[in-house]
């Protein structure tokens, strides 16, 4: 065989290895939105929370209305924020 037919056979061999990697690699659909489904999870559950919490608190006390409540939404928004960063950087 010739240089060039070997280093054809080497480039066709290297091409087929790296798309067998690139096809184990990809993520299927179930997948994908499994990591979606969890990412919500991760934000809305804090915020649910401080929600709740800080309406149980505003019902306690007579004038506050709505000052727990909202004030827990955000930090529940930010607590949120915090958790889907983490995530995602692992």
């Amino acid at each position: 065989m010739s240089d060039e037919q070997e280093k054809l056979e080497e480039q066709v061999e290297k091409a087929a290895k790296r798309m067998e990697r690139a096809d184990k690699e990809r993520s299927t659909v179930l997948a994908q939105t499994a990591y979606v489904g969890v990412l919500g999870l991760l934000f809305v559950l804090p915020v649910i929370g401080g929600a709740y919490l800080g309406s149980w608190i505003d019902g306690l006390f007579e004038g506050y209305s709505m000052r727990w409540t909202m004030s827990l939404i955000f930090l529940g928004i930010v607590a949120g924020a915090f958790n889907v960063y983490y995530f995602v950087q692992e």
